[in-house]
Order: structure tokens, then C-alpha cells, then sequence
């Protein structure tokens, strides 16, 4: 089961708000931002401005100390001249000033420099300016910071430098790139006066590399965004303003941006369409990417650029003149707030959410470690929040009326069906056998195993006062594993002949459901006992999960309790949510976009009873020299151990594994005649959790994180290896992932390889 903690109040399934902040973005204000014209914006529903930290006067200076610097060291000589440094700020410089109101705005810094420039001599002033312009922002209060992003590839790792250096320019700062999502910006941002790089020296401009045959990489502003924030270490004070072309790019680079961190969402008035009537709208792929974003746990803001200016709310009382009044009627002004109508409405008309999402909100990529029931005692509200699926139990009654039904066909009339529920909990399963059991007319003999104290007096009460039970149930407390079986009327122990469980973990066997079936195996029928589940199996597939990745960099060993190394080698139950899959397969239609998904290794019930019997002659060492891992050998049976490879079409950069499960409940040999299904299954693999268990909600992902993430070429190979290890007294995993490429005659090159992770320190218990 998923890891969740917390009260019940947080899972509820109500429909949370949608939650969308809009601000107004002009590239070339004509007015000063103040306390003045925020409130008018706030008046009309906008939540935000974007203000220019300095004004035209400052670029004005700017520009002349350029110039006067170049005019008087135009000699062959002029590099070993000291280059020009700007002086402070003054008040013709800027028209921001510390308020209050200044929460509402966000910063933008000058677009007409270039701190990425290969001129040392723009490079030098733009720096400065940049770094003028963060720190006036940060005194000013104003923590949010619009930065565009590098001029020109070239220029990407020295505009990262800044950009890291910048982070610390203030305590609160958070600086936003503002990057296209593909091709370049649609805005002019530097519709009025001269840009800096402009003026870079011929001699320090290098040739453009790009064949203008071909146009801009569809990834190439991605590998801007990459760069940078690689550079800044994954820096949580770092995100991106993403614009959003008028024609959206395909859905594996969309899927991509969704996965970034982006916190601003930059709509020009060339974004927009026009309906019949006239009116702003966005096409069907802008509204499904806007629903996407607007799903995550922190959604961007949304910025309207250049869509009009605000308006004055000042009234007219003179009365028009004749002739105005007709030029009124023919032309009448422009209503400027049709395109924040317009999102306003598309906020308040969003989709409701899957119920995974309505039940976790508010867990969305939040990390946790996953369940040791063996070893820890669970609260009563962990088993209350699993028992709220809608799926599981459901799915869990069917397979047992099918195991009912063909026992009974097998064994005749003549006795009771024994069905033990191994690790009963609150008893929910107990519940649903006893409904199965008045479905089918098969009569039962429900015995409940439970180790837990304080769980196994809720189930003796509930024996007591619940209808359905009345008192037919026999509580064991017991760990299941030495538990000797039903107790006969002749003083026996008998044996049972459905053996029904719900251990499963977020990767199938990571809370240790074949240890513990194993051991209680010896209470089943040999001949036609019957295990619920079945069989399980574990399926991975590689992610870019940069938010994971951030937070992971982000702990400390005071947050956690591990060292600072042994975070990277913990899996993490988690309810993914704002990540991209790196293998996907191919599909005929553009709206489709499946994982590969590869299934690891799997486990089956009963097992073999050879099997058992070899690892339990192996006990004490007698027979052989244990297993190298550790200990006897006894558990060395449910080792296993896999090697997959992905092949991933487009670049990326892998961040970890996202691990799922497959279970067949029960599979029924015989056919029935009403048509229902003979097999049970239920399924996290997001490839087939639709077809087998749609909506179920008790199980989220697994998360194997790397140190250090992969940089994943185009049309690379990943090649993961990953083991269950175990040495009789706990249980781990171990992966690593290497990336290749295709050359030529056909061979694999090794590119990279992350290194060896190990969650022996933090296994999980037996």
C-alpha cells in the first residue's frame, strides 16, 4: 500500500478549487508602476503587474558611457583599457520604490543587455547592469525577478554564470527565465532603442552554426533551460517563464515544459485566436496544456502580454460632440480585458479531476518512505485512507466469489470453505468475503490474523456488534508467519483453502509479500489451496522528474532521518505528478503518448513446495556456504534481478526510476455463464491500469532516484539493471543506468553511466 500519513480530512474526494493568478506583462510601458496602477488593474481582475526595474533615462546612460568608452579607445590597443563601470542608481533611474503593494509585482530586468555576450566589453556592462537591477529589486521588496533569457546558444553557460551568481543577491529572490517553448520569443523585446548585442565587436562575434535551411533545434530552447539550471544546481529559487507560441509544439515537448518548473506562463495577444463573435480564445491544444498546468500542486501564474493598456477607470462627464459620438458608434474603443475574461472563464470551467488526484491532493511529489508492516504497527488512520478505494476491495470481492464458486464445484456441498485473511488490518477484506460468500451461496469458515494489537481489538470488537460479521470470525493475533492454522473441532490443525492478503507494496514485493506468504504457506492446502493474489510483478520505466531531483538536493540530514548520502539510495513512495516519460512508445496518432513499460521480475503463489523445502534445508549453514550476500540462504530464492533497455526518441535528462505493479488476484480456469470476467487483476502500470483497475487509488508510484542525473541524447538507449538483494534478515534493491548510443557499423558506445545505488542501509526488515 502507499505510504500516506496525515488526517482524513486531507483525502477528501471533493473537487479542489482551481487556483489561477493573472498578471498583466507590457514590454514597453508608457506609465509608471505604482500603488496607483496596481489598483486599477486589481480593480478590472488582475492579480499582478509586471514592472521594469529601470527606465529608458537609464538605458540613455547607459548607452553614452558605451560610446564614449569605445570612441576614446578605438586603438588596436584598447583591450588592456580598464572597461567602463556604471555607476549607481539615482532616481531618474527607476520608478520603483519600497511599498507594500510591491508583493503584487514582479520585476523585469533590463532585455536590451546581454550578460551571455562573447564581446568581453558587453559582456562586462551587461553584468553589471544585471546585477544593479536584482539587488535594486530585492531592496525594493519585489522577490519575484523576470529575466529573459540568453541572446544566442553561445551565450548560455557565461548567462548561467550570472544567473547563479544573481541567486545570491538576495535572500527571497526568485528569478524566472523567460524562454520560448520552442523558435524564438514572438515578443519584440527590444521594440524601442538599441539592444547591447548589437554593438559586440566584430571580432568577438562568432558565426552563427545554425543552417537556416533547417531553422532553430525543436529542442533547443529546452537545452537553454538545461544548461542554466544544471549550472544553478537545481536551485529552488530558479524557474521558468514560459511563452506560449501561437502554435503549440508536439506533445512530447509539451510533456517536457510540464515537467520543468515553470512558474510564470507568458500569453502574448498573438497566442490568442478570434472566435465568431469576435472574442480572444485559445485553441483546444493551449486549453489542454493550460489544464495540465493548472493540475500541479503550485500552478504558474499566467501573464498577458501586450493585450492593451489598462484601463484609466476615470469617467468622461463632458458631453461628446455630434461628430465624436458617430466615430464612437462606428469605432468603439477596445475592451482590454477580453483576454483576462477569457482566462477567467477558462479557470472557472476547468474539468474535473481523476479521483487519484482529487484523493491525493495536496501529495502531489511528495516524497515518503514506504510502509514496514512487519516490523512497524500501523495507525488506525493509515488503514482508514486505503479503505476509502472505490477499486480494490471491490476487485478483491470479485476474486474471491470466483475462488468460492469453482472450490465449490471442486469440493461438493458437503463442508465449509476455510478462508484466512492474512494481515487482516480493520478488516476490510473480512468484510468483503463474507459479502462473496452471501453472493454465491458457498458458506465460509473466516478466520482474521492480525499482529497488530491494537488493530486486533478493533477486529474482535467489530466481531462483536457488525451485522455481517456476527460473531462467525475467528481473530487470531499472530504474526501470520507462525501462525499454525485453523484449529478443528477434534483439536487439529486443519488447513485452509483460500488464503486471502493485501501486502502488496508500490513495486509488488517492496513491503515484502513474498516473504511473508511464504511463510504462512504451511497453513494452505496442499492440493487445491488457493492464494489471493495469485501472482505479482514489477515494472519500471525511466523519468525526468526535475521537482523530485530539486527536493532531493534540497534535504538536509537535519530533515531526514539518514545521512545526506543515503537519500539518493532510499526508493520513495510518491504520487507523481509534474515529471516526463524518457521511453515512450511509438504510436500512429499525435494524441497518444504510452510509456514503455517493462516488467522487472514477478512471484507466484503458492510457491513450489521443492522450493521451500531447499531453502529451509539450508538453515544453520549445514548445507552449503549461504549466500554471498549474507546469511543462509534461506531467503535467496526471492532474489531477483533484471536488465531492461529503453530507447528514448528525444533528448532528456533522466532523474530517476518510476516503479509500478501488476497482481492477478485470481484467474479463474473455468468459464462462466453470465459472461464475467475469469480473471481479476489489478494494475498501477499506467500502460494497463485503465483496462484492469481504473480509478483505484491505494497505490502509488515507486521512485528509485540517481545522485546524479543522466543526460539522455536523441535516440539514445538506456540500459537499467536493478536487483532484489536480500540476506535473510532484510530486504533491498540496487540499480544503475547506463546510456549508449548508436555509431557507425551499428555498435553501442557507452556515454554515461550513473553510479552503483544501495538501499541495503534502510532495507526493509523481516
Amino acid at each position: 500500500m502507499a505510504s500516506i500519513t496525515g488526517s482524513s480530512a486531507a483525502f477528501s474526494a471533493a473537487e479542489p478549487p482551481t487556483i489561477l493568478y493573472i498578471g498583466q506583462h507590457e514590454t514597453q510601458r508608457t506609465e509608471p508602476v505604482n500603488a496607483n496602477l496596481l489598483r486599477r488593474a486589481q480593480s478590472v481582475g488582475y492579480d499582478i503587474l509586471t514592472a521594469p526595474v529601470t527606465t529608458s533615462n537609464f538605458q540613455s546612460r547607459v548607452l553614452a558611457l558605451l560610446q564614449a568608452h569605445v570612441d576614446v579607445n578605438a586603438a588596436p590597443t584598447a583591450d588592456s583599457v580598464a572597461f567602463p563601470i556604471i555607476s549607481p542608481l539615482t532616481p531618474e533611474d527607476s520608478d520603483l520604490v519600497p511599498e507594500d503593494s510591491n508583493s503584487s509585482l514582479i520585476a523585469v530586468t533590463s532585455p536590451w543587455i546581454d550578460i551571455g555576450s562573447t564581446d568581453p566589453l558587453i559582456a562586462h556592462i551587461s553584468q553589471q547592469i544585471f546585477s544593479l537591477e536584482i539587488a535594486y529589486a530585492a531592496f525594493c521588496g519585489i522577490s519575484n525577478i523576470l529575466v529573459h533569457g540568453p541572446i544566442s546558444a553561445q551565450g548560455t553557460v557565461r548567462f548561467a554564470r550570472s544567473v547563479l551568481k544573481a541567486l545570491g543577491l538576495g535572500p527571497y529572490v526568485q528569478i524566472h527565465i523567460l524562454l520560448p517553448m520552442t523558435g524564438e520569443l514572438e515578443q519584440d523585446i527590444s521594440a524601442d532603442g538599441t539592444h547591447l548585442a548589437e554593438l559586440a565587436r566584430p571580432q568577438f562575434c562568432p558565426e552563427d552554426d545554425v543552417d537556416d535551411d533547417v531553422g532553430p533545434e525543436v529542442y533547443g530552447s529546452w537545452e537553454t533551460w538545461n544548461t542554466i539550471r544544471t549550472m544553478c544546481l537545481y536551485s529552488t529559487k530558479l524557474s521558468v517563464a514560459l511563452e506560449v507560441p501561437r502554435i503549440m509544439p508536439t506533445l512530447d515537448l509539451q510533456s517536457r515544459w510540464y515537467s520543468e518548473p515553470v512558474r510564470l506562463l507568458l500569453l502574448p495577444r498573438t497566442t490568442f485566436l478570434r472566435n465568431s463573435k469576435g472574442y480572444p480564445v485559445l485553441s483546444k491544444q493551449h486549453q489542454q496544456f493550460a489544464t495540465l498546468l493548472l493540475r500541479l500542486r503550485f500552478p504558474p501564474w499566467a501573464l498577458l502580454g501586450d493585450i492593451g493598456q489598462i484601463p484609466s477607470g476615470e469617467a468622461d462627464d463632458a458631453e461628446p460632440t455630434p461628430a465624436e459620438a458617430m466615430a464612437a458608434a462606428r469605432e468603439p474603443p477596445e475592451d482590454t480585458t477580453k483576454h483576462l475574461q477569457y482566462l477567467r472563464h477558462l479557470q472557472q470551467s476547468q474539468p474535473s479531476r481523476p479521483p487519484i488526484e482529487r484523493f491525493g491532493q495536496g501529495y502531489q511529489d511528495y516524497m515518503q518512505s514506504p510502509l514496514q508492516p512487519l516490523t512497524d504497527n500501523l495507525e488506525s488512520i493509515t488503514y482508514e485512507v486505503f479503505e476509502k478505494d472505490p477499486v480494490k476491495y471491490e476487485w478483491y470481492e470479485r476474486a474471491v466469489a470466483l475462488a468460492l464458486e469453482d472450490l465449490r464445484t471442486k469440493l461438493g456441498d458437503g463442508k465449509d470453505i476455510v478462508v484466512a485473511v492474512a494481515g487482516a488490518g480493520r478488516g476490510p477484506l473480512v468484510t468483503r468475503i463474507l459479502q462473496a460468500s452471501r453472493k454465491t451461496g458457498v458458506s465460509v469458515k473466516v478466520y482474521a490474523v492480525e499482529k497488530n494489537p491494537n488493530a486486533h481489538v478493533l477486529l474482535q470488537r467489530r466481531n462483536a456488534i457488525d451485522s455481517l460479521w456476527a460473531g462467525q470470525v475467528t481473530v487470531v493475533k499472530s504474526d501470520m508467519r507462525t501462525w499454525l492454522g485453523p484449529a478443528t473441532t477434534d483439536g487439529e490443525v486443519g488447513k485452509v483453502d483460500i488464503l486471502v492478503s493485501e501486502l502488496l507494496g508500490s513495486f509488488a514485493d517492496n513491503e515484502l509479500s513474498p516473504e511473508c506468504l511464504d511463510g504462512v504457506q504451511h497453513v494452505l492446502h496442499p492440493d487445491h489451496g488457493i492464494n489471493i493474489p495469485q501472482s505479482y510483478s514489477a515494472h519500471l520505466t525511466p523519468l525526468a522528474t526535475p521537482r523530485l531531483h530539486s527536493d532531493l538536493l534540497s534535504r538536509t540530514s537535519s530533515d531526514i532521518s539518514m545521512s545526506v548520502s543515503e537519500k539518493w539510495e532510499l526508493p520513495y513512495v510518491v504520487m507523481l505528478h509534474q515529471y516526463d516519460y524518457l521511453s515512450t512508445i511509438p504510436a500512429t496518432l499525435e494524441e497518444t503518448r504510452t510509456p514503455d513499460v517493462q516488467q522487472a521480475w514477478a512471484f507466484s503463489h503458492p510457491a513450489p513446495p521443492s522450493l521451500l523445502a531447499h531453502a529451509s534445508n539450508r538453515a544453520g549453514g549445514t548445507t552449503d556456504a549461504g549466500n554471498p550476500m549474507g546469511g543462509d540462504g534461506t531467503n535467496e530464492h526471492n532474489a531477483r534481478s533484471c536488465n531492461l533497455r529503453f530507447t528514448c526518441t528525444n533528448r532528456g535528462v533522466c532523474h530517476g526510476l518510476a516503479g509500478y505493479f501488476e497482481t492477478v488476484l485470481y484467474s479463474s480456469p473455468n468459464a462462466r455463464t453470465d459472461h464475467r470476467p475469469q480473471t481479476v487483476e489489478l494494475s498501477t502500470n499506467p500502460v494497463t491500469m485503465a483496462d484492469k483497475s481504473k480509478d483505484m487509488i491505494s497505490w502509488f508510484p515507486i521512485f528509485f532516484s540517481l545522485k546524479t542525473p543522466m543526460y539522455v541524447p536523441d535516440g539514445a538507449e538506456m540500459e537499467v539493471s536493478m536487483w532484489r538483494q536480500t540476506d535473510d534478515r532484510k530486504v533491498w534493491y540496487e540499480w544503475l543506468v547506463e546510456v549508449y548510443v548508436q555509431i557507425a557499423g551499428g555498435k553501442r558506445m557507452k556515454v554515461g553511466m550513473s553510479d552503483l545505488h544501495s538501499s541495503r542501509r534502510n532495507g526493509c526488515l523481516m
